[in-house]
Formats: structure tokens, C-alpha cells, sequence
């Protein structure tokens, strides 16, 4: 190969220090961390995971990895935003090379991807930053042994706002052949128990779609993280932990007085996200022992956290919904997530059952009688309107769930809430939004400039 050809070629820089230079260690290696990893069931456009040496992060890069297996014939392109560690990046950073090498062979980079990013501004493109730079390649082996053959979009990203990360995505996003993948580790070099303090804080963030509460101690790679829940946030995406663990767990018991944390997340749309039937199965279980608990000692089940999936200990909103002989028996819940998914079925279906205004509380033979349905929710997104008519136009029936907020005559705040199921009783949209100001206590016809909408959607089972 000539010299002019080898320069447009990234060449490794760390196989031999963060993961084998040996190929077949380096498969060996991954294969190991692989085989350890969980199968979610789970269907992420995006994920995050860490950037450490393979023996620190690796099995928790992994539990990122397993979840796009099943479709990996679908995934093509990888756009992969990391943080830079050696040389300083201002906004956003693309090379100009033609492939990223590694042990397991060349990745191509993708020119038209790179084409789109520099079309967004702040977006430079230079070899030098990713010359010695980690928190890409270290990915590329995983992404090789899991898809094949796939091109690449590598930008490092510095200090940008949110939006201007959520800019640089949009231009990227691209349809099911595209994974966004983020490169971050978690807080650095604190105490084992300050850091699991700090991770956890941060992997609330991530499961709330917080971006405004991540903070610099919390994640090296927290302004492309930043952008990421932005545009999740936009596009009704739906977070699931995977793993949270650091140094002092994965390198060893011996070294805890300065740990690195690593998390990993993956993201899917909320309208096609699905749980798997056994989660789905434990939560109408937990509901209904929540309820028979109340029954016997007037308070909801304990939820004994760490015994359950990764899905099940996320934090999510939800509704629990009680009928009896397809009658209305009593529905409460969460608007925003503020629990785990269990705890949170666990209280609101004890709440439905004794805390519902609406209805008497539940009877031991109505217990036994009751069908149970579980709503989780996504994360409510504002609904554009400048009139009465506009919000009804907005509304899309049978989809759409509907949060409306107004305040009523006497400078009182009005909320209410319904679910998408109401739709199946109230088919029209002017009348859905009408039933909604009822429920709220304002009248049917109250219209003025106070009155908020939110939309989301939800996975309903029982």
C-alpha cells in the first residue's frame, strides 16, 4: 500500500493498552464479554456505553451490544459522538481519513454522513484530535465482532449546547439502518461509595430525560449525552438501564478509594417499545400484590429493589387501571417518573384500589373479581396550537395520550389527565378535549391563554 494511501487510514491507537492487538484475543475477549450480557428483548435506536480499557467497561459496553443483535443485518451506518481526551475540540470534530483501523480489519467512514455533519455549523473537521483519541475506537471492535460489515460517521464533541448537539443528530438520525451510539464513562476518580452516589443521580437523569440536571462531575461524554436526551425528548424515545457499575466492581474489590463509573443505555421509540412478557407478567403481579397486601395491612407491597430486571428497576411513569365486569373500578397514577416502573405499579395500584376519590375502597371479593391493566407512560412533549381548533386538529386519536393544565376563574391551576384508551369512548377529537377541560373542573367550553397540552404515548397490557 502506498503512503498516500495509508494517510487516509486512521491506524489504532490503543490496541495493545485498552483491548488485545492480538485479533484473535481481541474476538476472544469480546466473545466473553458478549456471552455475559443480557438479551433485553429491547430495540434501541441509540445507546450509550463506556469508553474504559475492555477488562474495566467492557461487560458493561456488552450489555449495550447484546441488545442490537437481533437486528444487527439491519444496521448499516453507526454515528458515534464521543468525548476528546488529548487534544481540545471547541464544538464538534470529523476526520477527514477514509476508514478507522483496528485489529479486526478497516471501518469505512461514511462521506455523505460526514458531508450532512459539516453542513451543521460548528462542525470542523481535522485529523489531529482523533489521532490518539480513545473514546471512538474503543467501540469499533465491539461494532465489528456484533454487525460485520457497517460505515462510520466518528465525531468528537467539546463543549456544545444541548441544542446544538440535537442539531448535529437531526442532521444525522437517518431511518432504521442508522445506530446513534454516545461514548461516555460515568464520574471520575471519587470514592467507591460517592461515586455509585453520583452514577445513580445521573442515571436518574438519563431515565427522566433530564439533560438540564447533569452536572460535570457526573460523565465525561455529558454534553453529547446532553443533546441525546434532547433529541429524545423531541422524538418521544423511551430509556432503559442496562448496567451501572464501576472499577471498584469490575477491576477489582482491592482498588475502591478511586473508582470510574461506566453505565450503559439503550433508547427506543416509545410507540414501538415493548417489555418483555415476563416483566409484563411481574408487573400485573406486583400490582395485585401491592393491592392484597392493602388488604390485609392497609399499606402497599415493599418493593425489595435489586431482584428484578434492568427494565423493571428503571425509572417510568404509569397508571394502574382497575375494572370490574369491563366497569371503571378505579385508575391512579404518575404523570412523571419519580420511581422504578415496579415501585411505582406497586403504590399506584394500591392507590386505584383504595385511594381513588371516585370509588369506595376495594373489597376482598372485588379483588378477587377485578381485571388489571398497566399504562406506562412516555415522556410528555408540548403540543403547538394558537387556537381551540388548532389543539383539536393536533390531537391524533387512538394515539395520543392528553395532559391538559389551565387556570380556572379564580386563579386556581387545573389539571387533567386521559389516557390513550379513552379514545375507544370518545372517538371525535373536539369532544375528547372537551371531556378533558370537564375532568380538569373547568367548563366544556372554557377557552383561554392559559390552557396548556401535552402529548405521549403509552404501553398498555394487563
Amino acid at each position: 500500500m502506498s503512503n498516500s494511501a495509508q494517510t487516509l487510514i486512521r491506524p489504532p491507537a490503543i490496541a495493545g493498552t485498552f483491548y488485545p492487538a492480538a485479533p484473535d484475543a481481541l474476538t476472544d475477549m469480546i466473545d466473553a464479554c458478549m456471552a455475559g450480557a443480557r438479551d433485553n428483548g429491547l430495540s434501541p435506536k441509540a445507546l450509550i456505553a463506556p469508553h474504559a480499557g475492555y477488562i474495566y467497561s467492557g461487560p458493561i459496553a456488552a450489555s449495550a451490544y447484546r441488545t442490537i443483535v437481533g437486528r444487527a443485518d439491519k444496521i448499516s451506518r453507526v454515528v458515534l459522538l464521543g468525548p476528546p481526551h488529548r487534544v481540545a475540540v471547541q464544538k464538534f470534530c470529523v476526520p477527514s481519513v477514509h476508514a478507522f483501523r483496528t485489529p479486526l480489519g478497516d471501518v469505512p467512514i461514511d462521506p455523505a454522513g460526514i458531508a450532512a455533519a459539516l453542513k451543521v455549523p460548528r462542525v470542523e473537521q481535522s485529523d489531529i484530535p482523533h489521532a490518539e483519541e480513545h473514546s471512538l475506537e474503543i467501540h469499533l471492535p465491539f461494532l465489528q465482532r456484533v454487525l460485520g460489515d457497517f460505515t462510520l460517521v466518528p465525531v468528537l464533541v467539546g463543549g456544545p449546547t444541548p441544542a446544538e448537539t440535537d442539531a448535529l443528530l437531526k442532521a444525522l438520525w437517518g431511518g432504521p439502518e442508522t445506530l446513534i451510539l454516545i461514548s461516555s464513562d460515568l464520574s471520575h476518580y471519587h470514592d467507591y461509595d460517592a461515586a455509585n452516589r453520583l452514577d445513580q443521580d445521573f442515571r436518574r437523569h438519563i431515565e427522566t430525560l433530564s439533560p438540564e440536571k447533569i452536572d460535570d462531575e457526573q460523565a465525561c461524554g455529558r454534553f453529547p449525552v446532553k443533546g441525546l436526551l434532547a433529541r429524545a425528548q423531541a422524538l418521544d424515545l423511551r430509556v432503559t438501564t442496562l448496567d451501572v457499575r464501576n472499577s471498584g466492581d469490575t477491576g477489582g474489590r482491592d482498588n475502591r478509594d478511586r473508582v470510574v463509573g461506566y453505565g450503559s443505555w439503550a433508547l427506543e421509540y416509545a410507540s414501538s417499545a415493548r417489555l418483555s412478557d415476563d416483566d409484563r407478567a411481574m408487573l400485573i403481579d406486583g400490582t395485585r400484590r401491592s393491592i392484597s397486601n392493602g388488604l390485609r395491612t392497609g399499606r402497599p407491597a415493599e418493593v425489595q429493589h435489586g431482584s428484578f430486571s434492568p427494565a423493571l428497576e428503571t425509572y417510568r411513569a404509569t397508571f394502574v387501571t382497575l375494572t370490574l365486569n369491563k366497569n371503571l373500578r378505579g385508575c391512579v397514577g404518575s404523570i412523571l417518573p419519580h420511581r422504578s416502573l415496579i415501585a411505582d405499579v406497586a403504590e399506584n395500584g394500591y392507590k386505584a384500589a383504595f385511594g381513588d376519590p371516585r370509588f369506595p375502597k376495594l373489597t376482598p371479593e372485588e379483588a378477587a373479581l377485578m381485571d388489571v391493566s398497566v399504562s406506562i407512560l412516555s415522556h410528555p412533549r408540548p403540543v403547538s396550537f394558537g387556537s381551540e381548533a388548532e389543539a383539536v386538529d393536533a390531537l391524533q386519536p387512538d394515539v395520543d395520550g392528553v395532559i391538559l393544565q389551565a387556570t380556572d376563574a379564580d386563579g386556581q391551576t387545573r389539571r387533567g389527565l386521559f389516557l390513550p384508551q379513552v379514545w375507544e369512548q370518545v372517538p371525535a377529537a373536539d369532544q375528547f378535549l372537551r371531556h378533558l377541560k370537564a375532568k380538569a373542573g373547568l367548563p366544556q367550553d372554557h377557552w383561554d391563554n392559559s390552557i396548556r397540552l401535552w402529548r405521549y404515548t403509552t404501553e398498555t397490557f394487563h
